[in-house]
């Protein structure tokens, strides 16, 4: 059977209904492959649509597009759902599934299909009828399902298709959640209520998407974040603005602190620019007017209106100008862990993961066209190397391009080094043999760039950052170097992020990890486990050693028994104890515990020292 795509789009809204509030976020609504889960999908949300009409015949119907990972429907019903009416739906869509009604396709004319929704009531579906009127249309599809027992139509829906052939072929199903939605995606419209549902072929792959969702729950970045203090949101201080607590910090300073010896290895030199500039230096970079609605309000002083910094690169640019450059001094590059602001729509923000304040891991390269690619190369590495330290295993790039449509007008008007600069990331990607995929009409206005996706080790896929190559600004800054023949020429500069931002790149990890924190990662790298207080003496006078040694200790003089100490220890992911009894304050010796595993080794606390200074540096 083949299947038609069909894309639908919606505003990120916050939902508030009794008892649950909901965060629709974009990424809930994906367009799906030709094939037949699609079928099956959009099926599904039909015949749960005629489900929640047998329990509220007086029901509006929206909209019922299959998703990824399932379908949802949207309805105006004449209560607020409850989790409890889950299970009832559930059951009547089993019957319905039973029954084997046939799903059969009709057109009608833009007349009749009015007529006959405006007779049952209908009102989103006659609204989205006059709209395809409006557009020209002279007819519309219908799919009716038809009991074969007694040919009894018991459901009618306005659509496209594609259908299975009935309604027992609609694969394994189970109603996840209840939420909310405007109408068109219009916060100005009515709010409808959305019920989301999982469906797959067979049972195996819906218990097994269930089982990695509940995985998903246990890792959310934010119930870890909360759990182990690492950050905190707060009213006063508003919305998107994580306050970072001090075994937050730690992380914070030890991904800085990576990331500042591996651009010194690549020979970047650090800067730091202000958190607010004048009007005039978005409007030559070209992000005003164009960006300002995710720019925080202007301030008006002294007859100057200034901004808060929502990227670093026009101040990377001032940078760069700021002192003559010839060739011999291209490469440049300018690094800077820089700290920007974005007015990010409520609706939209999650977590770590959507903010308002963000610490970029930002870095700009001013180089020569001759000089691009080996840059470029370069730059790739270092994603390769943060992938393989995190055990990154799936990514892939996304490179976007130029249309020839935009050129002028969405584009700088240069196709041929449009296409030159896209073949030239092209082929660097390709002798890499980097993972990526092309799309037209994605690009930067000043150039080509990359998108970089990353899973976690339980499949949930991220955005980590995005990269881009600018042969545009830099003439808009009047930025120059000599060139060996004495000409005046503008350099291409390279726009990356491998670490992305503080906020995100920790939110990622916290659930890649499940908030257990590699060594050198770890807020608390030891914990010290005296069995009692007997053996306190022994265990801070190790814990000065430790200290000492620059590694990060706590530790448990409580009174607690020594397994209420180990789950305490277990529970706040420390990734080593050393347990200290009568034996070991004997042998100077420690016994080792490490997170999520039984098994204990004994060994001298000179041996265990020499093994924490190693796992405590990443080499780079």
């Amino acid at each position: 059977m083949q299947c038609k795509i069909k894309i639908w789009h919606f505003k990120a809204i916050e939902v508030k209904l009794p008892s649950l509030t909901h965060k629709i976020m974009s990424e809930d609504i994906q367009v799906l492959s030709e094939d037949r889960l699609y079928c099956i999908r959009h099926s599904a949300s039909h015949v749960l649509a005629q489900a929640v009409l047998d329990m509220f015949p007086e029901a509006k119907l929206a909209i019922g597009p299959p998703v990824d990972n399932g379908f949802y429907y949207d309805f105006e019903l004449p209560r607020a759902l409850v989790p409890e009416d889950l299970p009832i739906l559930e059951k009547k869509m089993k019957q319905i599934a039973k029954q084997r009604q046939k799903f059969v396709q009709s057109n009608k004319t833009i007349d009749e299909a009015l007529a006959f929704f405006k007779a049952i009531d209908q009102p989103y579906k006659v609204e989205l009828i006059e709209g395809l009127k409006e557009k020209g249309e002279t007819e519309v599809g219908f799919y009716e399902n038809v009991i074969p027992q007694n040919q009894k139509v018991a459901f009618v829906d306005l659509c496209k298709g594609p259908h299975t052939d009935h309604t027992g072929d609609i694969g394994e199903f189970k109603l996840a959640k209840i939420a909310g939605a405007y109408w068109r995606g219009d916060e100005n419209n009515i709010m409808l209520q959305r019920i989301y549902g999982y469906c797959f072929e067979t049972k195996a792959e819906l218990d097994a998407y269930v089982k990695q969702l509940e995985e998903a729950k246990k890792r959310d970045h934010r119930k870890l974040g909360k759990e182990l203090e690492l950050f905190t949101f707060d009213e006063e201080v508003g919305a998107g603005l994580p306050l970072w607590l001090p075994k937050g910090s730690i992380i914070v300073e030890e991904l800085e602190s990576l990331a500042k010896r591996v651009e010194s290895k690549y020979g970047y030199q650090r800067v730091r620019s202000p958190h607010i500039a004048k009007e005039e230096l978005y409007i030559r970079s070209g992000h005003l007017p164009y960006y300002k609605d995710s720019m925080y309000p202007p301030m008006e002083m002294d007859n100057e209106r200034y901004y808060l910094k929502a990227m670093n690169c026009p101040h990377h640019h001032k940078i760069f100008g700021a002192t003559p450059k010839s060739y011999r001094d291209l490469p440049v590059r300018y690094a800077e862990y820089g700290h920007c602001y974005r007015y990010e729509d409520s609706g939209s923000l999650f977590g770590l993961m959507r903010v308002r304040s963000l610490c970029m891991n930002d870095a700009h390269i001013y180089c020569s066209e001759e000089q691009f690619e080996s840059e470029f190369s370069k730059v790739i590495e270092m994603y390769l190397f943060y992938f393989e330290l995190f055990g990154i295993d799936k990514y892939q790039l996304r490179l976007s391009k130029h249309s020839k449509e935009g050129l002028g007008k969405k584009y700088i008007d240069n196709e041929p080094l449009w296409i030159k600069t896209e073949d030239q990331i092209r082929q660097v990607l390709l002798k890499l043999k980097v993972p990526f995929v092309e799309v037209e009409d994605e690009a930067a206005f000043y150039g080509p760039k990359f998108d970089v996706q990353i899973w976690s080790v339980i499949g949930r896929e991220f955005t980590l950052a995005t990269n881009q190559l600018d042969f545009g600004v830099p003439e808009r800054f009047n930025l120059t170097y000599i060139d060996a023949g004495g000409n005046e020429k503008t350099p291409l500069c390279i726009h990356r992020a491998p670490l992305s931002t503080h906020e995100r790149m920790i939110g990622f990890l916290l659930e890649h990890y499940a908030g257990a924190f590699p060594v050198w990662l770890s807020p608390v790298q030891v914990k010290l486990v005296p069995v009692s207080t007997v053996f306190n003496e022994y265990a801070i006078e190790l814990q000065q050693a430790l200290l000492k040694a620059g590694i990060r200790v706590e530790l448990d003089d409580s009174t607690e028994s020594l397994g209420k100490k180990i789950r305490n220890a277990e529970t706040a992911k420390t990734p080593i104890m050393l347990v200290l009894g009568e034996q070991e304050v004997a042998n100077k010796e420690v016994t080792v515990r490490r997170y999520g595993q039984r098994e204990q080794t004994t060994v001298s606390f000179e041996d265990f020292m020499a093994s924490i200074k190693e796992e405590s540096v990443v080499k780079v």
